[in-house]
């Protein structure tokens, strides 16, 4: 049986959460986001994105190109609870359920609670379950395969459906550039281009040999995707492998005490999360990017769970301290545990997790 996968991505999550709960936001451009020197904007406003504001980008950058940018601190908890609200729309048509993040999700449909026959038909509806019950809009993708449902979803934002049949995968991949590839980001796409590589077309006339020796298991991936192979299954667990935060300073840290200070700071977030979650994890792994953006990470593995502050501090700052750290001025420091004992039984929150962060005061 031919399987029937869609993807649901909510369009400009947060801005629009924003904009539901405060009509005074409604229609302007917003960003989503920690208003400092080093704040990053989580999410835009499709007003904001006309003038080439976007996820990831610096606020100061996004201030820059649109000087009336109205930018909100943002409301994890709410944000998580509407996340919330959309799965239990999702739940009426499948268990199989697997969460990227807040704000989209595959689902498994092939055998759906309904009965329906049409993937297509189940998308449409949940879109309008979203819009009616949320007062939000959602872009959908439909195909076979994870791969190509995601894709689709990206193709007609905002508030788009997109199908993409069985029938018309080979040559909707032969026209695919490669950036648009799941997995395939700036570096890659220069390596794959360099090689002369530019659609699936080209990735397709490619050998599984001459892929993997150029880039490893990325590279069977490729020669997968560019022939509409992918067998995963839509996911409704995953296994945590790590906890962590990290802090980016809004003035670079040069002396001992604001070492200390910083460490404490996020040892203590740290600790608050391995409780939440309830995480146990041998591995303390410290993360410093300096003031130059040069990065480097460090690791000790022990013999009991890391669950103790002193604990923490202590071993940090013994890593702070192993040759390669050097004095120069810290822009960001971040603290994870990692190298799980047991499964902790928490099947969402490693995916949220990271989105987290960006929403902490001290970020």
């Amino acid at each position: 049986m031919e399987r029937k996968i869609i993807h649901i991505d909510m369009d400009a999550f947060f801005a629009s959460v924003e904009q539901r709960d405060h009509p005074e936001l409604r229609g302007k451009a917003i960003a989503v986001g920690h208003d400092g020197p080093r704040g990053v904007v989580a999410t835009a406003s499709y007003e904001a994105r006309r003038f080439g504001v976007h996820s990831a980008q610096a606020i100061t950058t996004a201030k820059r190109l649109c000087p009336h940018l109205i930018i909100v601190s943002g409301d994890y908890a709410r944000y998580k609870q509407v996340s919330a609200e959309m799965h239990a729309i999702f739940h009426e048509y499948t268990d199989l359920i697997e969460p990227i993040s807040l704000d989209e999700a595959f689902l498994d449909v092939t055998e759906s609670k309904t009965g329906q026959a049409l993937a297509t038909d189940i998308a449409r509806e949940i879109k309008e379950k979203i819009r009616a019950r949320l007062h939000l809009t959602a872009s959908a993708g439909v195909s076979y395969c994870k791969f190509l449902a995601k894709i689709a979803s990206d193709m007609h934002k905002p508030d788009g459906l997109t199908v993409i049949h069985p029938t018309r995968a080979e040559a909707f991949i032969a026209e695919l550039r490669v950036e648009k590839f799941w997995g395939v980001g700036p570096r890659t796409a220069e390596a794959l281009h360099n090689l002369g590589i530019f659609t699936g077309a080209d990735l397709r006339a490619q050998s599984l040999h001459y892929l993997t020796e150029r880039f490893g298991k990325m590279g069977a991936v490729l020669y997968n995707f560019a022939r509409g192979i992918d067998h995963r299954p839509v996911e409704p667990t995953h296994e945590r492998k790590s906890v962590g935060c990290e802090q980016t300073f809004e003035h670079d840290l040069t002396f001992e005490q604001q070492f200390d200070e910083a460490l404490k700071a996020l040892t203590n977030e740290l600790l608050r999360r391995l409780q939440r979650t309830r995480f146990l994890g041998v591995t303390l792994t410290l993360k410093v990017k300096y003031a130059d953006f040069q990065q480097i990470t460090r690791s000790v593995t022990l013999t009991t769970p890391v669950s103790d502050e002193a604990q923490i501090i202590a071993v940090a700052r013994q890593l702070l301290t192993e040759p390669g750290i050097t004095a120069q001025p810290i822009r960001l420091m971040g603290l994870s545990v990692s190298n799980p004992i047991h499964d902790n039984g928490d099947d969402t929150a490693d995916t949220w997790t990271q989105l987290e962060f960006q929403f902490l005061p001290w970020e």
